[in-house]
């Protein structure tokens, strides 16, 4: 039985450790040394520096900007996304909506082109000079340094609102119709039965597709950096993500692991106080 059970967790193991627990542990080790030079052009030679570029990374103002920029984004992109995807997955499931098949494809639909793609046609969409809309465009600059979040926003949300949807959907197949039945015979109505019940049997898939949107907003790249040949007002440090890329591109890969690690630890504890407070209001 333990051979059998070691045979099917193998592989998985295997890769969780090559390409999960390695890099990070590569990434922490990386952090760990800087840089020196003997004189101004002296060769470049790795030293052992404990935690010096933590004390640059806690003491560099524009990362932690970055970090307050995507809270921001997470706070109103998520509830606004999720909302969505599960206003979409009751009505599927409703029975109010002939054709689910096929609006269950359209809605998922976006979440097949890639981020960067669509990034790009948003972009273009948003951009006064290329948009077909300029009348919109010209009125209401998009791309200006209060509008732009907001902008890569509703990207985001395009993009992954019918994917949430459908992992919200699927976990509303799998209630009983027994359920649904004796709600309408206490006379429960449509609205009364998506309330008191498809919402509170599909929490735990909202939790998790809340926990995943926690995790792709501090993980936000495509879409800013994208946007970076479209506006101006992204800059190069204005994502957590977009900071590692910049200085790894200087390059300064000790930074950049150290900056990846505090991310990494943020991302994660962020997720698990959710996971937390989800499971104590439960317990209540």
């Amino acid at each position: 039985m333990k051979k059998a059970i070691l045979f099917f967790v193998a592989p998985f193991g295997v890769l969780f450790t090559l390409f999960y627990l390695i890099p990070i542990g590569y990434a922490v080790w990386q952090s760990l040394f800087t840089v020196e030079r003997k004189g101004t052009f002296g060769p470049a030679t790795d030293v052992f520096g404990g935690l010096t570029q933590y004390k640059q990374v806690f003491s560099d103002g524009p990362f932690w900007e970055s970090i307050g920029r995507v809270l921001l984004f997470g706070a109103v992109q998520v509830p606004v996304m999720l909302g969505l995807a599960l206003f979409l997955a009751l009505l599927l499931d409703s029975g109010l909506v002939k054709g689910r098949r096929f609006f269950r494809l359209v809605y998922f639909l976006p979440y097949a082109v890639p981020g960067v793609v669509a990034a790009i046609m948003w972009g273009y969409l948003y951009s006064p000079n290329l948009s077909p809309f300029t009348a919109v465009t010209s009125a209401v600059d998009l791309l200006s340094p209060s509008l732009v979040l907001w902008a890569m926003a509703n990207v985001v949300t395009w993009v992954y609102v019918g994917y949430n949807m459908l992992i919200i959907y699927s976990a509303l197949l799998a209630v009983p119709t027994e359920i649904y039945e004796a709600a309408k015979i206490d006379g429960a109505g449509v609205f009364r039965t998506a309330w008191s019940i498809k919402i509170p049997m599909v929490m735990p898939a909202i939790v998790l597709t809340t926990v995943f949107s926690i995790i792709g907003t501090l993980q936000l790249l495509a879409e800013p950096q994208v946007f970076r040949s479209f506006s101006s007002a992204v800059s190069s440090t204005y994502t957590p993500n977009l900071t590692v890329l910049s200085t790894a591109g200087i390059p300064n890969f000790h930074l950049a692991a150290a900056f990846s690690v505090v991310l990494a630890l943020a991302t994660f504890v962020l997720s698990f106080s959710f996971l937390k407070f989800t499971q104590r209001k439960g317990v209540q």
